[in-house]
């Protein structure tokens, strides 16, 4: 039943991502082509401010840059094949526009609550699309999918990972995650931008080294693995099972990895004290193309380049096969940067998560009390623990069906708001 409610979801969600995306490129002109516009856009007009776009592009970074993209982008390899990857980087073109008109709805809608701007797909389906219900839906969504099911995922493969090597109870990593996480969120918004913004380009940095490495140590292998990346893609031996497989699953994990069309990236603009919709949204259009096509493409290289088709796995993560990757390739010092990197990767997510949820709880509930907080981030604590030690298959199936809801809404909502983004970027045009 769950796997038949998935498939259904992600056919409609297929639709409007890259349906909504190739409309909106055609009328932004191809905006996410804009390079040096993009580059440009990371100059802040208010220096004074906590929340820059920089921070700002951190913070949805550190959401993105999870374990999505390492064990997310393994789990594809190994279910959908090679040709997922590619298939992720088509995604990645075609959506990030999509990440653009979010951003900048949520701009154009946000407004200030306790000192605080706020925004995201809830605002702007509440105020402009006037359909208040609609709204209450998508921030009840968002609070569950991230607070449940997102964080669920990344204490559950950081417990994975190290129980695999390190024979830590996975109960006990859940309880070590819970504790960090909630010191971090206990602290409030400044201290999830000031940690992300430090973390992020930290793990980033680090992480290409790694893969950069390994790429050299197997160079003569790069030109025959991307080669079968694209044959794999257009598989037309297995038209109605292999390429759609690998088609959907590659849209799926690029979604999932980048969550461009699902409005979280709008959340994270929308609490950037400007008005200037454009510049926001173009630094997440960067973003996008920074996680697919380096953080992504290099777990995929890392994973390719290894003898990873020997393994045969039950209540598969993902994370594993990652991990067999880099011991292959680097041996013990290999497994120990990996696990530092996904509980870097991982803990970038939960606090970043964890600021979209009590968002979507700004909206929900107007001002907050102490106590609509403490419940907030108490449960949030809990649900780690608990994430840490239940089945993978199970969250990453319950991961698929809410972005697949989440991306359905957001992109209806971008769509029958698109007169708003044109006209919005024509101006910018003109000046």
């Amino acid at each position: 039943m769950i796997k038949i409610l998935n498939t259904v979801l992600w056919q409609t969600a297929i639709v409007f991502l890259l349906g909504g995306g190739l409309y909106f490129t055609f009328k932004l002109k191809g905006v996410q082509f804009k390079f040096i516009d993009m580059l440009k856009s990371f100059k802040s007009d208010q220096s004074d401010t906590q929340v820059t776009p920089f921070k700002s592009l951190t913070m949805a970074l550190a959401a993105r840059i999870g374990v999505g993209s390492l064990a997310g982008i393994a789990l594809a390899i190994y279910v959908g094949g090679k040709g997922t990857i590619f298939w992720i980087w088509v995604s990645a073109i075609i959506t990030s526009v999509n990440a653009f008109s979010e951003s900048l709805l949520g701009i154009k809608y946000h407004e200030k609550i306790n000192d605080q701007y706020v925004g995201g797909p809830a605002y702007y389906i509440d105020k402009g699309l006037k359909k208040k219900n609609l709204a209450k839906c998508y921030a009840f969504l968002i609070i569950f999918a991230y607070i449940v099911g997102f964080m669920s995922i990344q204490a559950n493969t950081i417990a994975n990972s190290i129980n695999n090597y390190y024979d830590i109870a996975p109960l006990i990593t859940g309880l070590i995650v819970a504790i960090i996480s909630g010191y971090i969120i206990i602290k409030g918004l400044k201290e999830i931008l000031d940690v992300t913004s430090i973390l992020v380009p930290i793990m980033g940095i680090s992480y290409l080294l790694l893969s950069v490495i390994i790429v050299v140590i197997n160079y003569q292998k790069i030109p025959e693995v991307l080669t079968s990346i694209v044959q794999d893609a257009f598989n037309f031996k297995a038209l109605t099972t292999g390429l759609l497989t690998t088609f959907v699953i590659g849209i799926q994990r690029g979604v999932f990895s980048t969550e461009a069309g699902l409005g979280s990236g709008a959340i994270a603009s929308g609490a950037v004290p400007t008005n200037d919709s454009i510049k926001i949204g173009l630094t997440q259009v960067l973003g996008i193309y920074f996680t697919s096509f380096i953080i992504c493409t290099a777990t995929a290289l890392i994973i390719l380049t290894s003898p990873y088709e020997t393994l045969n796995i039950n209540n598969i993560n993902g994370i594993e096969i990652t991990q067999f990757a880099l011991n292959y390739h680097l041996g013990k010092l290999g497994i120990t940067i990996l696990v530092i990197s996904i509980i870097a990767f991982a803990f970038s997510t939960i606090i970043a998560g964890y600021y979209y949820g009590e968002s979507n709880l700004k909206y929900l509930k107007g001002k907050l009390r102490k106590s609509d907080l403490f419940i907030l981030k108490t449960l949030t604590i809990i649900i780690l623990i608990i994430g840490s030690i239940v089945s993978a298959s199970f969250l990453w199936s319950l991961v698929d069906i809410l972005v697949a809801i989440m991306a359905i809404i957001n992109m209806y909502s971008l769509i029958s708001l698109r007169k708003v983004v044109i006209k919005e970027y024509n101006t910018y045009q003109k000046k």
